[in-house]
């Protein structure tokens, strides 16, 4: 008695008929295959994964973790149940050879989605190990294996749809030729993103912890993944912004890595003073200023200087606005200068600058150009707030007056 009729004849001995046994025989070794199939499914893992982790341990490199952490090993354990499925289907099913066949093909199917799987685990182990080296750890990486898993799932897709229809795999590549154009219009934003990526790659525009600013996308932030269709923005608001990858090609955007590698973070705001408040300054009002610090030699050198040009040019001092004057604004300017060449938190090796603009409606605004010597973002505030703190809290020693709209009643 073969092992595939063992159930058949114990039902047919218990008086049951040849059809129903048949039925019985096979529902009772469909069942113990489900049964081996898990069995073998779960010591074929635990032995493989055990065993590889001992091995792991014993390495210095990270690319076998890696392996472990994405599975690759779990999908390669599939393979014994596979296997023995393939033996133990034609035995189940003896006795219905119509039900052998679709089982086979759902068998070639799984077969090839497992090595789909286990391809898609490769390419991820492999591209978190190459995110490893220095050079390489800014990269979109994420885009290249993306790039090789679409091929990947495009020759597993093509394989099972020939196998579910039986067309010839030259045919039914012929017909996918002849669609070619539909394909394209399909993948357009695919392939637009793959030729971003490796613009982007290859003219370094954008990596991966680039501070960016994208504001048609709201986008203000940390770039934390660079794949083949979108760019993930995190903005500082803690938000994530999905920008599509071939509009860093396409679009304009503003990168902050240059800031970030140079040696100071850019200073440059300004203070309005009120027009009303600016005068010229009297000899008194001088002599006064001359207690700060800051500008006192200023005052004394400069107060020297237009003396001697006045009294040369025999200049009529009576009127105050003749000859050369010192304003209050022009004194306040080089305070402001002064104070920030000696603020310890300013790079002193880039450019430092106060200057009037045009004025405005509002007043004349006194710019602070210089750059901060810490660029990260809570210091570089701290640093703008204490040199602009000092500023304004200064103005009122110099007889000038901070523009504020009041309310119009």
């Amino acid at each position: 008695m073969s092992y595939q009729s063992f159930f058949f004849k114990l039902f047919t001995e218990q008086g049951l008929s040849e059809l129903t046994s048949k039925y019985l025989n096979a529902f009772c070794l469909f069942v113990l295959m489900v049964i081996v199939l898990f069995i073998s499914d779960f010591f074929s893992k635990k032995i493989l994964v055990s065993a590889f982790k001992r091995f792991s341990d014993k390495t210095r490199t990270t690319f076998d973790d890696l392996i472990l952490e994405y599975k690759t090993t779990d999908y390669i354990a599939h393979l014994v149940p596979f296997l023995i499925s393939l033996k133990l289907v034609p035995v189940v099913f003896y006795d219905f050879p119509v039900l052998e066949y679709p089982l086979e093909i759902l068998l070639d199917v799984y077969i090839i989605l497992l090595i789909i799987r286990i391809c898609r685990s490769l390419l991820k182990t492999t591209g978190e190990y190459i995110k490893t080296f220095p050079r390489l750890k800014n990269k979109p990486i994420d885009s290249y294996t993306q790039v090789v898993m679409l091929f990947v799932w495009t020759i597993g897709g093509a394989t099972i749809l020939v196998i579910l229809t039986g067309i010839e795999i030259k045919t039914f590549f012929t017909t996918l030729g002849a669609a070619s154009a539909i394909l394209l219009l399909v993948f357009k934003d695919t392939i637009l993103g793959l030729v971003a990526s490796i613009q982007v790659a290859i003219n370094d525009t954008v990596r991966i912890g680039d501070w960016i600013s994208m504001e048609k996308f709201g986008a203000d932030g940390n770039v934390i993944s660079i794949s083949l269709s979108t760019v993930q923005v995190q903005n500082f608001d803690m938000t994530i912004t999905n920008i599509p990858t071939y509009t860093l090609v396409s679009e304009s955007f503003k990168n902050w890595r240059g800031m970030a590698e140079s040696d100071g973070r850019r200073i440059k705001r300004s203070v309005i003073i009120k027009t009303s408040s600016i005068k010229f300054l009297t000899q008194n009002e001088i002599d006064k200023l001359k207690s700060i610090a800051l500008i006192s030699e200023y005052l004394e050198r400069k107060s020297l200087d237009i003396s001697d040009f006045n009294s040369n040019n025999k200049i009529d001092k009576s009127i105050l606005i003749n000859g050369r004057n010192l304003t209050n604004i022009g004194v306040f300017r080089k305070f402001i200068n002064t104070y920030i060449e000696n603020h310890s938190a300013i790079n002193k090796d880039m450019t430092i600058m106060v200057r009037q603009l045009s004025q405005t409606e509002h007043g004349v605004p006194l710019e602070i150009y210089a750059f901060s010597n810490d660029q990260r973002w809570e210091n570089y505030e701290f640093i703008v707030s204490d040199v602009f703190d000092h500023i304004i809290a200064s103005v009122s020693y110099f007889d000038l007056e901070v523009y504020e709209l009041s309310n119009v009643s």
